[in-house]
């Protein structure tokens, strides 16, 4: 049987301005917050997709490129207006080349995403 995603985990140092910032890119809201053995406390936000993004917090601040990343497209309007909302919500512009038909931005962590235009 095969298998499916049920979430992407992104590692954070603060789970709160994530959860804030993750939940504005997807309109929804956290799914559920809950805490391992050792109390550490993980957030689940809601995609509108079905897998949620987990964030799981880590001690320690990102570095180097990301070997994983979501692709974003916008569910209306044009591409630019997307970015120029999620720039308000505090991500930023990493990469913009016209070669690309995809923009690169970072979440306020850094963690690297795209978007491409509406599908």
């Amino acid at each position: 049987m095969p298998s499916k995603i049920i979430a992407v985990a992104l590692d954070c140092v603060d789970t709160d301005e994530l959860s804030r910032f993750w939940s504005a890119v997807f309109g929804t809201g956290e799914v559920s917050r809950w805490a391992d053995a050792d109390g550490t406390e993980y957030v689940e936000i809601g995609t509108g997709l079905g897998a949620t993004l987990l964030l799981q917090p880590v001690p320690e601040a990102k570095r180097g490129k990301n070997r994983l990343h979501l692709d974003l497209a916008p569910a209306t309007g044009d591409q630019d207006d997307e970015v120029r909302r999620l720039v308000a919500l505090g991500a930023t512009v990493v990469s913009d080349e016209e070669r690309h038909r995809w923009v690169v931005m970072a979440d306020p962590e850094g963690n690297e995403f795209c978007v491409l235009p509406p599908r």
